[in-house]
């Protein structure tokens, strides 16, 4: 691997250099057992050091390969506490922290990123990061936009590099077997998938505003909001933490509980469905969107979807028969898998089921970190590479869409389009402030 020396380098140079750059392919001979040397360790730096990048620390840090050598913050505390945990784990200072990613892409010896800020940076971030060389390891969902997606698929094409979604339940076992049992055809034909989660963390106020106040100091609020529209700042905002974090709600930042929780279990239940087989109508029949309040992505939703084989699937956070879980309805018996990966089925049969050597077996992995660091290493696809987060993501993207426009959509998943509806085609992007269009 690249040396991990330390050197200061600005956004000029940055923006000079990314494209050459991003051509380059890493060699890297490296070992997960015993001793790795200096040279050979994967440089990660982190961009965002909110809750979900605590956990992505702690993951990267276990891995004797891999090497956090800087973070990343607008919020100057965060970032400091961020980097004094990693500099005392490896039991040095060499870890560097910056306010400005762009200045953390400018260090050719930084190998690759860990994105974890809000939704509305993943692409921009994204994209800027493999065109400066990166491999990157981005929060779900992918992207805000339908739009977005596509330009991140297309863009680790070009440049050549490694993307894993943060679709960790891939790497889960007891997830794979249920959809390795479902597409072996243990339950028959697959007819009906049901997806329930839970609805919005119980410390947020729907339908209520919060007083504007002044940025603190040391919080670039600017750059916190980069490619989103201005807004007055207030602490709810920008709160990290599941229980009073209100920008998870807001739609200039995501689509809310839909994507930032939801899209996990719409990624498996894809998985057991096929993930070449795409969605072609999308009801929200129901949908709870506040008026009024710092919240305004949809609190309460129950959505129909209906993919290209003919199967169909409901998606809701209310009323639910089986909330916190996907459930494969077959035309010989059914299959759940709760959200903490534990199996039911119609039949104890179902679940002594051996998957055969000459039977579809899914894409196995240990850990979706492990699986980055892995590919990083083979050039191989991650287990939610670009095209498997782009599909989860859209999926997303189809209800909220729906859930906005109060009423059905058909999807053309071939052109990424809806049929004849340019009313609906005006979510499929949104414009970006300058200077953050990808």
């Amino acid at each position: 691997m690249k040396h991990l020396e330390q050197k200061s380098y600005s956004r000029r140079s940055f923006l000079r250099t990314a494209i050459g750059t991003a051509a380059a392919l890493p060699v890297i001979v490296s070992s997960r057992a015993g001793t790795v040397s200096p040279s050979n360790r994967i440089a990660i730096g982190l961009i965002g050091t909110g809750n979900i990048n605590t956990r992505h620390c702690e993951a990267f840090l276990r891995e004797s390969d891999a090497r956090i050598v800087a973070v990343c913050d607008p919020v100057k505390e965060r970032r400091e506490a961020f980097q004094k945990r990693i500099n005392q784990a490896y039991g040095d200072n060499a870890c560097a922290d910056f306010r400005d990613f762009r200045d953390m892409l400018a260090r050719p010896d930084i190998d690759a990123v860990c994105i974890g800020t809000p939704d509305h940076w993943h692409a921009v971030q994204a994209i800027m990061a493999m065109r400066a060389g990166k491999d990157v390891y981005v929060e779900k969902p992918l992207t805000l936009t339908v739009e977005e997606g596509r330009r991140v698929v297309k863009a680790a094409a070009a440049y050549g590099r490694v993307l894993q979604t943060g679709l960790q339940r891939r790497s889960i076992g007891t997830f794979r077997y249920a959809c390795e049992l479902v597409r072996n055809g243990r339950i028959g034909k697959l007819r009906r998938t049901e997806v329930g989660i839970i609805g919005v963390n119980a410390g947020v106020k729907v339908g209520q505003n919060f007083p504007s106040s002044s940025v603190p100091p040391d919080f670039d609020y600017e750059l916190w909001l980069g490619p989103a529209p201005e807004a007055p700042f207030c602490p709810e905002r920008v709160a990290r933490g599941n229980e009073t974090c209100y920008w998870y709600y807001i739609a200039d930042y995501t689509t809310g509980f839909i994507s930032g929780n939801g899209i996990h279990f719409v990624d498996i239940a894809q998985w057991g469905i096929g993930d070449h087989v795409k969605p072609v109508e999308v009801h929200a029949v129901s949908a709870n969107i506040p008026g009024d309040g710092l919240v305004d992505d949809a609190v309460e939703w129950q959505a129909n979807i209906l993919y290209e084989n003919g199967v169909e699937m409901s998606y809701s956070n209310q009323d639910n028969p089986h909330p916190d879980g996907i459930r494969f309805i077959g035309s010989d018996g059914w299959i759940h898998v709760n959200g903490g990966g534990v199996l039911a089925a119609s039949s104890l049969d179902v679940l002594k089921s051996i998957i055969k050597p000459d039977e579809l077996h899914l894409y196995a992995s240990v850990g979706p970190h492990r699986n980055f660091l892995d590919c990083i290493k083979t050039r191989k696809p991650t287990a939610a590479c670009p095209e498997i987060g782009h599909h989860a993501t859209t999926t997303c993207n189809l209800v909220d869409i729906s859930a906005r426009l109060g009423r059905k959509v058909r999807w053309n998943p071939k052109t990424e389009r809806f049929v004849n509806d340019k009313s609906a085609d005006r979510y499929l992007s949104r414009v970006n402030r300058v200077p953050w269009q990808v």
